[in-house]
């Protein structure tokens, strides 16, 4: 798990300060965890729900939880390919739900669980170095996997296609998002923003991407930024070579200009340009794998 002294924790938190940033329009803001609500003048892509059948809903975890969730899909009876969204170490706030939304209304069932719910909630703590302590270094691999299948039955059971499954996550997402295609044999594709690929082993994080290629079956597209603090483009490297020697499909795209969380509009870190090629070779890699 990142600490303040790791080079990991640049690759969670470029640029971003310590403690609460300012932002006009409470309204806006409240929906954000309060260690990156956005800057005054940040642009932030805020997607409709009309047409939409969107909302929280509960989900029954492997250990009875009952597990908070968010799900955004097309009105109608389906069934619609599903793609579980995984959050960044801030929880299911308003970006990951938005989302969720941009995908419902590209013809999928979206849903986006709380991975964090047991260890408690991102949105009311004011720094990071908090979030990191309290919340994302009890979360162990093993639980998250398991609620990710939970999600992906919910989906299966109302009105998504169990057939045609994907995954896409963000930072700590990212790096989930390839374990995920390591975990789950009937998963059709994966897409991982700027998720870490290697890492020290540790009893709740036993096993990183890196460690992982031989037993990945899904493609995945990997999307990364040259100029990421914490993710150096030698990783990647090392990722695509391995995936090639073991014959695994997989591409990967690292945006020359970009640092991490380029695709997080209501950050700093956010590129425009980047973003939107991303999310154009998301929908074209989901649809051309089954999703």
């Amino acid at each position: 798990m990142p600490t303040l002294k790791d080079p990991d924790f640049d690759s969670l938190v470029p640029g971003l300060p310590l403690s609460r940033r300012t932002f006009v329009g409470a309204a806006v803001a409240g929906s954000f965890a309060l260690a990156v609500q956005p800057a005054f003048g940040q642009s932030v892509i805020q997607t409709s729900s009309d047409g939409l059948i969107a909302g929280d809903i509960t989900l029954t975890a492997p250990d009875g939880l009952a597990l908070g969730a968010y799900r955004a899909q097309p009105a109608g009876p389906g069934p619609f390919p599903t793609v579980l969204v995984v959050q960044e170490i801030f929880g299911v706030h308003e970006y990951i739900r938005d989302v969720c939304r941009r995908l419902a209304r590209q013809g999928y069932q979206a849903i986006a669980p709380n991975l964090y719910q047991r260890q408690g909630d991102p949105a009311g703590i004011e720094n990071v170095p908090d979030i990191l302590a309290k919340i994302v270094s009890k979360v162990s691999d093993a639980q998250v996997m398991g609620d990710l299948d939970t999600a992906a039955a919910w989906a299966a059971a109302h009105g998504g296609d169990a057939s045609r499954l994907g995954i896409t996550g963000f930072c700590w997402g990212g790096r989930i998002t390839w374990l995920y295609a390591a975990h789950n044999p009937r998963l059709k594709a994966g897409v991982a923003w700027y998720g870490r690929l290697t890492g020290a082993a540790s009893p709740l994080t036993p096993a990183h991407p890196v460690d992982l290629v031989g037993q990945i079956t899904a493609p995945v597209l990997g999307l990364y930024g040259a100029k990421d603090q914490g993710i150096p483009v030698s990783d990647v490297e090392r990722m695509r070579s391995d995936l090639a020697r073991a014959g695994k499909q997989a591409e990967f795209v690292v945006y020359p200009e970009a640092g991490h969380a380029f695709h997080a509009d209501y950050r700093p870190s956010y590129r425009a340009a980047e973003a939107a090629d991303g999310w154009g070779r998301l929908l074209a890699w989901f649809r051309a794998n089954g999703v």
